[in-house]
């Protein structure tokens, strides 16, 4: 194999050759003939050695016409510019009396392109990169940039001491074989993740903010533990709006440094911060610099008091409450200036909201780029603002964070640039795509059902509308699932959002002498409240059927033999939820209340009805998270009908400790003793989710818990003596390790039952994969 860099050295020999003859003419002339030793005049002008190349192109790179006197440093700009053309691997420039011969070699075509060395990356990935084709004239240069190309891709991914040399392979007819060998290298990942200048929060807490981890023991499986450069500043912003969302005004990220190891096998992060200290809210005043414009009805809007944390999100919450009112009455181009004053003594921030007239600019237009999938539209009903509306940065900024949080989009950035005229701006969107669907084929496992087989498809922006897709087919040793779920988030382009779905569910499971067959379809529609609460309006139709039961309890009996049911029903849903978008970083609440209403046909009619409120706080340096969960529901049977075991509580996953079907009434007479369910449920939770002391990047947590709570209540206990249906409150404890892998986070719960009754079924030992609320 021969460098391709060896055939630009030789070329620079020969320029080097020629400089030198020319250099001798110039200093011999003056002794021959002194009065025309400067200069060359050619009667002809030869070319030798092109094969693709036409002449006529050569002799327009010399720039040398026939008879033309030139000098020695024409000459050799005429070189330089044949040979900067890329066109050739090398070039003389020899002038023979009155002929000028210029003899050029071109650079080869290139035969195929190969990829040799790489394993962690395909050809298919390398050669999407790389600018040099087959059946192309080979360039060098061209050639040694594909290569560091190719090496930053590996770099990205942490492999830094990848190196990629390109190598010619010479073949006949002035063709080469383009080769890249590829040496690969260790991943470098980061050993150590460190801090320097924290004292409110401990390194731990402070790598969870961090979107870089430290390696652990699932480095083969966690990406973000590999170095790369560009995700430090992302670092340093995050680290920065944590330290900011808890009043930390003067917090500063001085430095973020790497060191890699004397082996490049690993790399040491540290950041340098200087924390300040934390400031609350103190006094808080309304102005108005605009005639006519009351500032009391403006502070009437305000959701901001003194001795909460200072946060910019708060200033800015009250800022858009405090525009929007201005819109709601008329009043364009009228701003909201935060004016902020510090009491260092105090450690409080004064704030005045002055309301003050701003500048007369419109939206000339919104254009929008980078959006091969996804429509326009979609991006558009991000903006509360249209083509012709008065412009607000504020507004605009929001804007890009609601484009951001869709999830369709790797990169969106969102500016304004001045427009046609100085009262104008044009907003540019500047979006790139990232894959937004998944099909995955899994086994699942569940101690209460065994093991199964799942298949499951979605799509987040179905066909580029926003539109969400999921499909689902769940076989297990017990059961089967199968779902199907639409989405319209923006019915007819409105802040709606539109759901339709259908399931099917069997089940044969040991906790039950019985099978059961659930068939249903539903349909709603949601609508956001205000800013944190959210109503949601739902329709349900469904079939239930109880089957092949072959126990002696008369109340199962009885409800098998009705055979299959159908329900109609009509229910509400509505959410509060602080967590998330509310101001307090280290906690928050969630309320939830909902009924539904059967009996507008069918054979069932009840109103069922439930509710949950959450409570839930960071304390010590908020590495301990507490929470407290309170959940009930109740079912009430209509027009002298009875619930069925199909509609019924078991406080399944309620309260742990039991297994499925392992708590509330159940008739004893019977042989199987089998669990009747309840009408009613209520149970309270405390929680709390703690460190280990394992490295944070292993992400294994512990916590503690308490159930207390009851299944109780039955419509058809008349003339059964052996079934009690009052409520009977149990107990657990337990301790819980969660462990976030791969494959899903995974909850290990130990239990141990305080307070049960006789014939419940405990379950020391639970894995589930944790959800959320």
């Amino acid at each position: 194999m021969t460098k391709g860099r060896s055939s630009t050295a030789a070329a620079r020999a020969r320029l080097l050759a020629t400089a030198v003859f020319l250099g001798a003419a110039t200093v011999s002339a003056p002794f021959l003939t002194p009065a025309f030793a400067q200069s060359f005049s050619f009667s002809n002008v030869v070319v030798e050695g092109n094969v693709r190349v036409d002449p006529a192109t050569i002799l327009s790179y010399a720039g040398i016409s026939r008879g033309e006197e030139v000098s020695a440093a024409a000459l050799n700009d005429a070189y330089q510019r044949i040979a900067n053309s890329g066109l050739f691997e090398t070039v003389e420039v020899v002038p023979q009396g009155s002929t000028l011969i210029i003899r050029v070699a071109e650079f080869p075509i290139v035969n195929i392109i190969n990829f040799e060395g790489n394993r962690r990356l395909k050809d298919e990935e390398l050669a999407a990169l790389v600018q040099s084709q087959a059946r192309r004239v080979y360039s060098p240069s061209t050639a040694e940039s594909d290569a560091a190309a190719i090496a930053e891709l590996y770099r990205v991914q942490g492999r830094m001491a990848a190196t990629v040399t390109p190598k010619i392979i010479r073949r006949t007819d002035n063709r080469v074989d383009l080769v890249f060998e590829v040496t690969e290298g260790r991943v470098v990942e980061i050993e150590r993740l460190s801090f320097v200048g924290n004292r409110a929060f401990s390194d731990r807490r402070l790598r969870q903010v961090l979107e870089t981890k430290q390696a652990g023991f699932l480095r083969t499986f966690i990406r973000r533990d590999t170095f790369v450069a560009e995700r430090l500043e992302l670092d340093k912003k995050v680290l920065t709006d944590f330290y900011l969302s808890r009043g930390y005004i003067d917090f500063q990220v001085l430095d973020a440094g790497a060191e890699v190891s004397r082996e490049r096998d690993a790399t040491f992060v540290t950041f340098t911060v200087r924390e300040g200290l934390p400031y609350s809210i103190g006094n808080v005043t309304t102005v108005s610099e605009i005639e006519g414009v009351d500032a009391a009805e403006f502070a009437d809007v305000q959701r901001i008091r003194t001795g909460q944390t200072y946060t910019p999100l708060l200033i800015d919450n009250n800022i858009t409450r405090m525009e929007n009112l201005a819109l709601k009455k008329g009043l364009n181009f009228v701003r909201i200036e935060p004016r902020i004053t510090r009491n260092d003594r105090g450690q409080m921030v004064n704030v005045e909201f002055a309301i003050v007239r701003g500048e007369r600019v419109f939206v000339e237009r919104i254009d929008i780029e980078g959006n091969a999938t996804t429509l326009d539209q979609v991006i558009r009903r991000q903006f509360r603002t249209v083509e012709g509306d008065p412009f607000n940065p504020r507004e605009i900024r929001q804007s890009a964070e609601r484009i951001r949080a869709l999830g369709f989009f790797s990169d969106a950035q969102v500016n304004a640039e001045p427009g046609s005229g100085p009262d104008q701006v044009v907003v540019n969107v500047d979006v790139e795509e990232q894959p937004t669907g998944s099909l995955s084929f899994g086994l699942t496992y569940s101690v209460n059902s065994g093991t199964g087989v799942n298949v499951a498809f979605s799509e987040a922006n179905f066909l580029g509308r926003g539109q969400r897709l999921g499909l689902s087919l769940n076989v297990g040793t017990d059961n089967q699932n199968s779902s199907f779920n639409f989405t319209e988030p923006a019915l007819l382009g409105r802040d709606l959002s539109f759901s339709v779905g259908a399931y099917y569910r069997t089940s044969d499971n040991q906790n039950a002498s019985y099978d059961t067959r659930n068939i249903g379809f539903t349909t709603g529609i949601g609508f956001p409240l205000g800013e944190l609460s959210n109503l949601d309006l739902r329709f349900r139709l469904s079939e239930d059927k109880i089957s092949n039961y072959d126990g002696d309890s008369p109340i199962l009996i009885a409800e098998s033999d009705r055979g299959a049911l159908r329900t109609v029903s009509l229910g509400y849903n509505y959410e509060y939820d602080t967590r998330v978008s509310g101001l307090n970083p280290n906690g928050g609440i969630l309320l939830r209340f909902g009924q539904d209403f059967a009996g507008l046909g069918g054979d069932t009619e009840y109103i069922e009805t439930t509710a949950l409120a959450l409570a839930e706080t960071r304390i010590l340096n908020e590495e301990v998270t507490l929470r407290a969960v309170f959940e009930g529901g109740a079912i009430t049977s209509l027009g002298g009908n009875i619930s069925r075991v199909t509609e019924r509580y078991f406080g399944n996953s309620k309260i742990r400790g039991f297994e499925a079907n392992g708590i509330g009434p159940r008739d004893l007479g019977a042989a199987d003793q089998d669990a009747l369910g309840g009408n009613m449920f209520a149970v309270a939770r405390f929680e709390a989710d703690f460190p280990l002391g394992l490295p944070e990047e292993y992400g294994i947590t512990g916590g503690a818990f308490l159930d207390i709570g009851s299944v109780w209540s039955l419509d058809n206990t008349a003339g059964i003596g052996t079934v009690d249906d009052s409520f009977i409150p149990r107990a657990t404890v337990g301790f819980s390790v969660f462990w976030t892998t791969p494959i899903g986070p995974l909850r290990f719960n130990f239990s141990h039952a305080l307070k049960k009754e006789d014939y419940d079924k405990e379950q020391s030992f639970d894995l589930t994969i944790s959800t959320q609320f």
